[in-house]
């Protein structure tokens, strides 16, 4: 495999005949994978970088309003359980917005999670926010799209994030994509995780390709940061009032 250049083979998660016991499945052991090679921490990462811009001027004070975070494509809602125990922690208050485009991950995440989330069946790209959340981010979701709509993505995301946006992604290498076979391979009973754990990687994007789609969506304000194991985080700041 040339890993120069991105792989375009679709995914069969993507495809609309794949039975829903299956999908779930697959979330299930995407939430292992995230769990124990660091996923997780990578978005909470991100919410911290973000969550310092709504917070008090001190120790002693407290937050002045509840955090607004939306996910985009949030599946079963896994990273959102996440962020909750993580702002449970530092008596951050905090209210979700979960966005996935497919009923069955949004029933899911309705059956785990909790009362002050909203969540959303439908494409991002048709979803009008009444109030523009604090946070928007996704994690493992951009790898999905072509690059036209990956820098549309980045756009949508930047007009809707009040304090800004990031993403937890893949890194497209062949050391990820040869360790996360031989690891699917070994320990997975997902077939779907056997077969796009792998295509996930060959899809990812490289640090040229990131900086090249934010060029042309025109956002300037951004890091990018190579994380543990092969994944890119990415964050906007937007300038608040």
């Amino acid at each position: 495999m040339n890993f120069r250049h991105r792989s375009y083979q679709s995914e069969l998660l993507d495809r609309p005949d794949i039975p829903f016991d299956d999908i779930e499945r697959n979330m299930q052991e995407l939430n292992f994978i995230n769990t124990w090679l660091g996923g997780h921490a990578i978005t909470l990462n991100g919410v911290a970088a973000l969550v310092k811009a709504k917070g008090p001027t001190s120790a002693t004070e407290a937050f002045p309003q509840a955090v607004t975070i939306c996910e985009i494509g949030c599946g079963g809602g896994d990273n959102l359980m996440a962020i909750k125990k993580w702002c449970e922690k530092r008596n951050i208050p905090v209210a979700f917005i979960g966005i996935d485009i497919n009923p069955h991950c949004i029933e899911v995440a309705a059956r785990r999670l909790f009362s002050n989330i909203q969540l959303i069946t439908a494409d991002y790209k048709e979803v009008e926010l009444e109030t523009p959340p604090d946070i928007i981010f996704s994690s493992l979701f951009c790898h999905h799209f072509s690059d036209r709509e990956m820098v549309k993505q980045l756009q949508w995301m930047k007009t809707n994030a009040r304090l800004g946006f990031f993403i937890n992604d893949l890194h497209r290498h062949k050391v990820a994509y040869y360790s996360i076979k031989v690891l699917t391979n070994l320990f997975s009973k997902s077939y779907l995780v056997k077969h796009d754990a792998p295509l996930s990687v060959a899809r990812g994007f490289t640090k040229d390709e990131w900086l090249q789609f934010f060029n042309i969506a025109g956002i300037s304000d951004y890091s990018i940061k190579w994380k543990w194991a092969f994944r890119w985080l990415i964050v906007s700041k937007n300038k608040c009032d």
